[in-house]
């Protein structure tokens, strides 16, 4: 086998062997292919998924202004709870003060 024969025996395996492939992928592709049905599907639930990440983003939000107006609302309670308590303690005091004028006031007759 002469030299240009090797080469050419080569080039004819590579060519060969690119043909065998490309020809291998075509095949591949063309099974592989979704059908038009599938494809319906496909996109029937990529619109079902775009709906879903809508609605999450939706309740995301409402449940943000949701925790929001809860703790504005817990903010209130706790400063109506603290008045509450200091109103008390101002109420028990004056009753005590009152209790001991009583008792002054009762000691003297």
């Amino acid at each position: 086998m002469t030299r240009t024969e090797f080469i050419a025996a080569t080039a004819l395996i590579l060519f060969g062997a690119f043909a065998l492939g490309w020809l291998a992928s075509w095949l591949v592709h063309r099974i592989a292919r979704p059908r038009k049905s599938n494809m319906t599907d496909l996109d029937r639930m990529a619109h079902q998924l775009h709906e879903a990440e809508d609605q999450h983003t939706r309740t995301l939000a409402a449940h943000v202004e949701r925790e929001a107006a809860l703790r504005n609302d817990l903010a209130r309670v706790e400063a109506e709870n603290r008045a509450t308590m200091e109103a008390l303690r101002s109420s028990r005091n004056e009753i005590e003060e009152l209790r001991d004028y009583i008792e002054q006031r009762l000691a003297r007759r």
